[in-house]
């Protein structure tokens, strides 16, 4: 029996899209504005295509290989909380969008594409770009691209300013906070 062929990266991403966009038309509660719904959904469905070790090594930089491993594991998880967070206020904003993945220009055996997207709904497209790398486990998204902003970049600069004021201990409890802090807002 012949192996199922391997989802390329343009249709993971097409997939994914298309899965989030037709559970926010139609989960009542998220569509009244249930964001632990939004996050569960972005949980389940977005974060497990997503290599976090690499984006956050590289929104760190240097100081990543300077941390001890009980550190990078905080630094991860504390990460990943603001992520879906960050992903799932975004995704409150979305009513009738629909996603046009733009042709990729890859060849087959290439390890690391770029996936570009169109979110196409009210007003001009958004520009929605995917950095993509292949793992022993499939596709993994470890960069994003909101309308010409690289989203590990951004975070670079700001974390920088908190490790070279704090050091890594600095950035995990500012990251922490922020966390607390976004969690205390969708309640209120």
């Amino acid at each position: 029996m012949a192996a199922a062929p391997e989802e390329t990266p343009d249709a993971m991403v097409q997939r994914l899209s298309n899965e989030v966009l037709e559970t926010l038309r139609t989960d009542k509660a998220i569509r009244a504005g249930d964001i632990n719904r939004i996050i569960a959904l972005v949980d389940k469905v977005i974060m497990p295509h997503v290599n976090f070790r690499r984006m956050m090594a590289a929104a760190v930089g240097p100081a990543w290989r300077q941390a001890t491993p009980e550190q990078q594991q905080r630094l991860q998880e504390e990460f990943k909380i603001l992520l879906v967070r960050t992903y799932a206020g975004a995704l409150t904003q979305v009513t009738d969008q629909t996603v046009r993945v733009k042709p990729m220009r890859a060849a087959p055996e290439d390890k690391d594409v770029l996936v570009r997207t169109e979110i196409i709904g009210h007003g001009d497209p958004i520009q929605l770009d995917y950095r993509l790398e292949k793992t022993p486990s499939g596709w993994k998204i470890y960069n994003l691209n909101v309308m010409g902003v690289w989203m590990v970049e951004t975070y670079r600069t700001q974390f920088a300013q908190e490790i070279n004021a704090r050091g890594i201990d600095g950035l995990i409890e500012a990251l922490a906070a922020r966390n607390k802090s976004n969690e205390a807002a969708a309640k209120s």
